[in-house]
């Protein structure tokens, strides 16, 4: 049975590009963020999403993310809510990826609120990957030309890094690319004696 490698870490760990290694290894490797992107297009999903808000979130018959991250980011509330029916939809079409890609050992399932959404009780094995909070901060900065309270604002949402380690299998410390894809590939090596 193919087993499911949760890869996770906090906003600005640089864990899509450590996906995207994994990828370019042949491991094949799940955006659940890209995917509930595409879910949150889907008709019934904007009008489920629509509902849960006061103020008008649809613009040309598609979800603002923009404002509608403004309006979760402030309210834990709404988040909680707007998680409540992105996830299921998520969770059903990574279990249909998953059946198409049988023929794997393994499977890498990367996801930015792993922890928080609880999925990490899915997986078979976790890889977290981290860096230094200024680091990070620096690279959300310069990648989506937000501010530093921006950042800070989105970091108050996701677990704290050292329960975050405590609860992975693997950690990759990405400040240096080099250092962090060796050790991926010492992981690899692990993943594939499973």
């Amino acid at each position: 049975m193919t087993k499911i490698i949760g890869l996770t870490g906090g906003i600005g760990s640089g864990k899509s590009t450590i996906a995207d290694y994994f990828r370019s290894l042949g491991v094949p490797v799940y955006i659940a963020d890209e995917q509930a992107k595409k879910i949150m297009d889907e008709p019934e999903i904007v009008k489920k999403v629509q509902s849960i808000f006061d103020e008008n979130v649809i613009e040309n018959n598609s979800l603002n993310r923009k404002k509608i991250a403004e309006l979760v980011f402030s309210a834990p509330e709404k988040l909680k809510q707007l998680n409540s029916i992105v996830h299921p939809e998520v969770k059903r079409h990574f279990l249909d990826w998953v059946r198409k890609h049988n023929k794997f050992p393994f499977v890498i399932k990367e996801a930015a609120i792993l922890f928080e959404s609880g999925s990490y009780i899915d997986c078979d094995r976790i890889i977290l990957v981290t860096a230094p909070i200024d680091v990070r901060i620096q690279r959300v900065i310069k990648r989506d030309n937000v501010s530093k309270d921006q950042v800070m604002e989105r970091v108050k949402n996701q677990w704290d890094e050292d329960k975050k380690i405590a609860l992975s299998d693997f950690v990759i410390e990405n400040i240096d690319l080099e250092n962090a894809k060796a050790k991926a590939q010492e992981i690899l090596k692990v993943l594939n004696k499973m």
